[in-house]
């Protein structure tokens, strides 16, 4: 069985075309315009063992919020279509993902049950890259993801002074809890006493 997707999402403010195999070999090719960005979703692709294409243009002269957003979101819906009805995962995922002196805790259920718990408060920083990633947007970077793709996620930082290293952290850990979600385990059926995982049950 084929656990691929493609996705594209045109607003007026962004235009967005996404590739995802979630057996693939982590593969990635990602042009945003926000080179930070960027580098936080190669790290998804790679250390999630995914193939992973993002192409995005966004009116980045006014802000990078819309593109980060609107990418993570096609990004999670197209993550949530490749999964298809999750017969034989693996299902729950955690870890403790360190970066020099971070330390992220990650935890995940693929239950089609999006909920979003955040505990990772960053230090002051300027904004990183050019065009600007502003720290603040790792957040709902993450949550705007895991929301499309029907997740409930956990990240707590555990320790961590530098804000590239909590951000890099946190998305490679994502990265290899997904990649442990994923993992087919069983083939008698959905991992799940009510037989589905989707959002509506």
């Amino acid at each position: 069985m084929s656990r691929t997707a493609e996705r594209r999402r045109a607003t007026k403010e962004t235009s967005i075309e996404v590739a995802i195999d979630l057996d693939g070999t982590g593969v990635t090719e990602i042009s945003t315009g926000i080179p930070f960005y960027d580098h936080m979703l190669d790290q998804l692709g790679r250390h999630g063992g995914f193939d992973l294409r993002v192409q995005a243009t966004g009116d980045l002269h006014i802000d990078t919020h819309h593109t980060v957003e609107d990418v993570a979101i096609a990004v999670g819906e197209a993550f949530a279509e490749a999964l298809g009805d999750k017969a034989g995962v693996r299902r729950f995922a955690s870890g403790r993902y360190p970066l020099d002196e971070a330390l992220i805790d990650v935890a995940l259920d693929l239950s089609g049950r999006p909920w979003v718990e955040w505990h990772v408060p960053m230090p002051e920083s300027l904004p990183l890259g050019e065009p600007a990633f502003d720290p603040q947007l790792a957040e709902h970077a993450v949550a705007s993801f895991a929301t499309a793709a029907n997740i409930s996620l956990h990240v707590e930082l555990v320790r961590g002074s530098n804000v590239h290293h909590i951000i890099e952290a946190t998305f490679k850990g994502l990265a290899r809890t997904l990649r442990d979600a994923v993992r087919i385990e069983d083939t008698d059926g959905v991992p799940s006493t009510k037989g589905v995982l989707r959002s509506d049950r």
